[in-house]
């Protein structure tokens, strides 16, 4: 472990926020020149979703500009990921004793595959199921309905929201590296089991339509997630400290 002053770290942690900053700037610049292909891509469940009877329109003369840019923004944090979760860890490492860096090594890589399963989650399965159930909801009473969606408010919408998912998937990593700090155990997480499903029926219901189905698609991963956790504890933190306490 390499030792710091209290002046190197901060000098340390503003060099690295700079380079995540340079980072993002280039990210966001690359995704502002693609932001038309990345706005395609994006509008893909919703156009499958309104299977021609509704429109995709803008409000304002500057609604597809500032979409643009606010997509650029946005999906520029998702796409330069990698490279701001290597810098985080280059910024840690050097506080860490040997034997920590390889315990923690493995958490860098799961988190990120969490992050990009929670994004990939979003796109492909939360939203199309959402859009669906929304938009093609039958109202007998009333015809010849047809949807309007704003361009801006979509694309940011889901642009947050997929990034929202990305750190939400990264509760099993929290989780473990809680357990290897000897904060949580796996009888301390079983014991606040019920109060934390409430806590995700509740988040659920905030990011969700109010449709039980729909906050259900939401609420079962996240219970999962955390079961996932739960046992991640259960056999790998738990054996990992006792062979440490015996040794």
């Amino acid at each position: 472990m390499k030792e710091m002053s209290f002046s190197d770290h901060l000098t340390e942690l503003r060099s690295t926020m700079i380079r995540i900053l340079l980072i993002w700037g280039i990210a966001f610049m690359v995704c502002y020149a693609f932001g038309d292909k990345i706005a395609d891509f994006l509008l893909i469940p919703l156009r499958n979703a309104l299977n021609g009877e509704g429109e995709i329109v803008f409000l304002e003369i500057f609604d597809k500009v500032l979409a643009k840019f606010q997509l650029g923004f946005w999906s520029g944090i998702i796409f330069s990921s990698p490279l701001w979760f290597y810098e985080l860890w280059k910024f840690i490492k050097p506080a860490m004793y040997e034997k920590e860096v390889k315990v923690v090594r493995p958490f860098i890589l799961v988190g990120f595959i969490l992050f990009v399963l929670g994004i990939l989650f979003g796109y492909y399965i939360a939203f199309p199921f959402a859009f669906d159930l929304i938009l093609n909801f039958d109202i007998s009473t009333v015809e010849e309905i047809k949807a309007s969606i704003n361009l801006r408010s979509y694309l940011v919408m889901f642009s947050k929201i997929l990034l929202f998912l990305g750190v939400l998937f990264q509760l099993p990593n929290l989780m473990l590296v809680l357990g290897f700090m000897g904060i949580v155990t796996k009888q301390s997480l079983a014991a606040i089991r019920s109060y934390v499903y409430v806590g995700f029926a509740v988040v659920s219901a905030m990011l969700t339509p109010p449709d039980p189905t729909t906050l259900l698609l939401l609420w079962v991963p996240l219970v999962s997630l955390y079961e996932l956790g739960i046992l991640g504890v259960s056999f790998i933190v738990h054996p990992y400290l006792k062979k440490k306490h015996m040794s």
